[in-house]
C-alpha cells in the first residue's frame, strides 16, 4: 500500500519536472534572443541610427522595430527579426492556392509538411538576403554606415551587413523551431511575444515619468490602465467564441442491430484570420506614408508630404482605409487558409452530415456562408480593437501610444501558450493514470493466468 501511495506522487514530480524544464528552455531562449538583440552590426554609427529613428518615429520602421524588440533601432544582428520567415510562410500559403503541386504536398501528411517547411526555409533565406542588402544600401545612403577617408562606404560593409543580418534571421527561425520542439507553445509566436513585451517596461516607465513631470495626471494614467484591462478582457472573451455546427453520423449496422453514432460539433472561431489582417493593413498604409516622409523634401515631390500627412495614424482617411483593409484581408486570408470544400469532402467520406443539409456541395455552401458571416464580425472586432486604444490615447491627450494590434498579438499568444500548458499537463496526467492502471491490470491478469 505504501508503494502504491508513493507512486503517483513520484509520477507527478516527474510530470512537473518535465514541464519546468520546458518552461526553463523557453526562458533561456528568450535570454539568448534578448542578448542577440543588443549585439550591433559592425560598421554602423549608433548615434546616427538613433537620430534617424527619431525623425521617422511614425513610419513603418516603428512597426518593424516593435516586432524586432527594438533590435532594428539598435541595428543589431537580429534587426530583421522573424518577419522574413512570416512573409515566406504567408507566400507559401498563397502559392498552395495557385499551385496544384504545392496543394498536393499540403495533403500528403507529415512528408508533405516537411517538404513545405523546407521550401519555407529557402524562401526565408532569399527574403532575408534581399532585405538585408536593402537595409545595407539604406544605411549607406543615409550616412549611418561608417565610411573611409574619401567618404565612400566600402564593399566589406555590404558583405558583413548582409551576412550578419541574414544569419540573424536564420538563427531566429532555428530558435523558434527549437522552442516549438523542446519548449511550450509556438516558437515563432513566442518570439514575437517576447519582442513586444520587451518594450513594456520602458512604456510603463514613460507613463510614470510623464505623470511625475505633470504632463498627464495620475487619474488619466489609471483610467488608461483600466481601459487596457478592459481591452484584454474583451479580446479573451471574443477569441474564445465559437460557432459550433452540429455534425451527425450515419447509423452503424452490426448484424441486424443498428447503432446510432454520437453527434459532434464542427467549431468555427469568430476570428479565423487571427492577427494577420491587422499586420497587413498597418504595413500597407504605413508604407506610402513612410515613402512620403522620406522623399517628400525633394524638389517637385512636396505632394508626397501631404499624402503622408493624410495617411498618418488617427487621421480620418487612415481610419477608413485601415478598416476597409482589415475587412479585405480578413476575407482574403480566411479564404486562403480555410477551405469549406475540403471539410465537406472529409465529412462525406466519414459518413457525417449536417442536419438538414445534403452532403457534398450543399454542405460546402452552408459552411462557406457561416464562415462569411463570422468573418464579417471578426473583421469588425479586429478593426475596433486595433483603432479604439489609439483613438482613446489621442483623445485623452496622452503623449504615448497604446497599440491595439500589439495588445491583440500578446493576448492571443498568451492564450495559446496557456492552452498548450494545460494540454501538456492533462496529457501527462492521463499517461501516468494509464500507466498506473496498466500495472494494476497486469498484476490481476497475471494472477488469473497463473
Amino acid at each position: 500500500m505504501a508503494k502504491q501511495g508513493s507512486q503517483p506522487s513520484g509520477q507527478q514530480g516527474a510530470v512537473s519536472g518535465e514541464l519546468v524544464s520546458r518552461l526553463l528552455f523557453v526562458l533561456g531562449a528568450f535570454l539568448v534572443y534578448r542578448i542577440g538583440a543588443h549585439i550591433p552590426v559592425p560598421g554602423v554609427n549608433p548615434e546616427s541610427m538613433s537620430q534617424f529613428f527619431e525623425r521617422n518615429s511614425d513610419t513603418i520602421l516603428s512597426m518593424f522595430n516593435m516586432f524586432s524588440g527594438g533590435a532594428l533601432e539598435r541595428m543589431s544582428i537580429l534587426a530583421l527579426g522573424i518577419m522574413p520567415y512570416i512573409s515566406a510562410s504567408i507566400i507559401m500559403q498563397l502559392l498552395t492556392v495557385v499551385s496544384p503541386q504545392l496543394e498536393q504536398l499540403k495533403k500528403d501528411g507529415e512528408a508533405g509538411r516537411r517538404k513545405m517547411t523546407q521550401y519555407t526555409r529557402y524562401g526565408t533565406l532569399v527574403l532575408a538576403i534581399i532585405q538585408s542588402f536593402g537595409i545595407a544600401v539604406g544605411l549607406a545612403s543615409q550616412g549611418i554606415a561608417f565610411s573611409n577617408v574619401d567618404g565612400v562606404v566600402g564593399w566589406d560593409f555590404y558583405f558583413v551587413a548582409v551576412v550578419t543580418l541574414s544569419s540573424g534571421t536564420m538563427f531566429m527561425m532555428w530558435l523558434g523551431e527549437q522552442i516549438t520542439e523542446r519548449g511550450i507553445g509556438n516558437g515563432i509566436s513566442m518570439l514575437i511575444f517576447a519582442s513586444i513585451v520587451a518594450s513594456l517596461p520602458s512604456a510603463i516607465n514613460q507613463g510614470f515619468t510623464l505623470a511625475r513631470e505633470g504632463s498627464i495626471n495620475y487619474l488619466l494614467l489609471l483610467g488608461l490602465t483600466a481601459f487596457a484591462f478592459v481591452v484584454v478582457m474583451v479580446i479573451v472573451f471574443i477569441e474564445r467564441m465559437q460557432r459550433r455546427i452540429t455534425i451527425n453520423y450515419a447509423k452503424r449496422q452490426q448484424g441486424r442491430v443498428a447503432f446510432a453514432q454520437p453527434s459532434s460539433h464542427l467549431p468555427l472561431k469568430l476570428n479565423m484570420a487571427g492577427v494577420i489582417p491587422a499586420i497587413f493593413a498597418s504595413s500597407l498604409l504605413l508604407f506610402p506614408a513612410s515613402v512620403g516622409n522620406w522623399f517628400g523634401n525633394s524638389e517637385g515631390l512636396a505632394w508626397m508630404q501631404d499624402l503622408a500627412a493624410l495617411l498618418a495614424p488617427n487621421q480620418p482617411l487612415y481610419i477608413v482605409l485601415f478598416s476597409a483593409a482589415i475587412v479585405f484581408f480578413c476575407y482574403f486570408y480566411t479564404a486562403v487558409t480555410f477551405n469549406p470544400k475540403d471539410i465537406a469532402e472529409n465529412l462525406k467520406r466519414s459518413g457525417a452530415f449536417i442536419p438538414g443539409i445534403r452532403p457534398g456541395e450543399q454542405t460546402s455552401r452552408y459552411i462557406d456562408g457561416v464562415t462569411a458571416r463570422l468573418t464579417f464580425f471578426g473583421a469588425i472586432y479586429i478593426a475596433v480593437v486595433s483603432l479604439a486604444p489609439q483613438a482613446l490615447v489621442v483623445a485623452a491627450g496622452a503623449p504615448f501610444q497604446f497599440g491595439g494590434t500589439s495588445v491583440l498579438i500578446v493576448v492571443v499568444v498568451v492564450m495559446d501558450f496557456m492552452a498548450q500548458v494545460q494540454s501538456h499537463m492533462m496529457s501527462q496526467q492521463y499517461a501516468s493514470l494509464m500507466k498506473k492502471s496498466g500495472q494494476k491490470g497486469m498484476g490481476g491478469a497475471g494472477g488469473l493466468l497463473r
